[in-house]
């Protein structure tokens, strides 16, 4: 059984759904999944569909051409076509920071995640021991201000070598420029507090402590060049009182940045996000 996952959009146009779903059918295939959006303020399409063909001569490479020429050009769509059953590949960039890369790794070592992580990488030696312990390779790759771009031709020269699809920073404490946000456009998945823009710099929890806040949150996004700006994936709070001490805030939004860095990654390893000017579309 072959398996494929589309995704396209497009300008919103008639016929849309219906020239799609009988080339599936013309080509023998079974369709399994489809949901679709119309953002209405931009008149933009949205469509996430999978389809099976039992067929053994099935290629997917062929199947591209063939759909590109039926349907690509007449609808002028933006799109992309995954074989289901191929993993993508994903990097582990992290620092000292350890929560968020044991939640991943427990999360890949159980099968929950489906994707590989060919290695991790880390501006500091710290978490070596715990890639050693989930056997993956690990390199220290230095980050200074003097060495950054080095240190990104470094990074550059191991996702290619590794053919990484995506990049996920972990707690990566280091600001990733334009040279990689490049090469991987809304490929690059960040986590962070969402007490932005309201409480910055190092200590944010402790600043909301001071503020007594009442809700702490954790926000994943794409990377751009404008820090923290990028299209959001996956968010979520959690309510806090005036009993909370600063070590409980930090505990809450850890845990917060956990949840919240999985989900992400497993909507894109899925092939669930489609992004269009700095918003996301999720489908279920």
């Amino acid at each position: 059984m072959n398996k494929i996952t589309l995704l396209i959009h497009c300008e919103d146009q008639p016929n849309i759904i219906a020239s799609v779903t009988n080339f599936m059918a013309n080509n023998d295939g079974n369709i399994v999944y489809i949901d679709q959006h119309v953002d209405r303020e931009q008149n933009i399409f949205f469509m996430r569909l999978e389809c099976e063909f039992d067929s053994n001569s099935f290629s997917i490479e062929n199947f591209k051409g063939s759909f590109n020429i039926a349907l690509a050009d007449k609808f002028q769509l933006k799109w992309r076509m995954y074989a289901a059953e191929k993993k993508p590949r994903m990097a582990l960039f992290v620092s000292k920071y350890d929560h968020c890369l044991y939640d991943i790794l427990g999360r890949y070592n159980s099968g929950e995640l489906f994707l590989e992580i060919p290695f991790i990488l880390s501006n500091h030696n710290d978490l070596k021991p715990i890639a050693d312990s989930f056997n993956i390779p690990f390199y220290h790759v230095p980050v200074s201000k003097t060495t950054k771009r080095e240190a990104e031709l470094k990074q550059l020269e191991l996702l290619e070598s590794y053919s990484i699809d995506f990049i996920v920073l972990a707690r990566y404490m280091q600001i990733v420029s334009g040279l990689l946000i490049d090469k991987y456009p809304n490929k690059i998945i960040n986590i962070h507090h969402s007490f932005l823009p309201a409480f910055v710099g190092a200590k944010p929890y402790h600043s909301a402590y001071k503020r007594g806040v009442k809700i702490i949150g954790a926000t994943s996004h794409y990377i751009t060049e404008e820090l923290d700006a990028g299209p959001i994936i996956e968010q979520d709070v959690a309510h806090v009182s005036h009993s909370y001490s600063i070590k409980d805030l930090i505990a809450k939004g850890r845990d917060l940045e956990k949840i919240v860095l999985s989900n992400a990654i497993k909507l894109h390893a899925n092939r669930k996000v489609m992004v269009f000017n700095n918003k996301t579309v999720i489908f279920s």
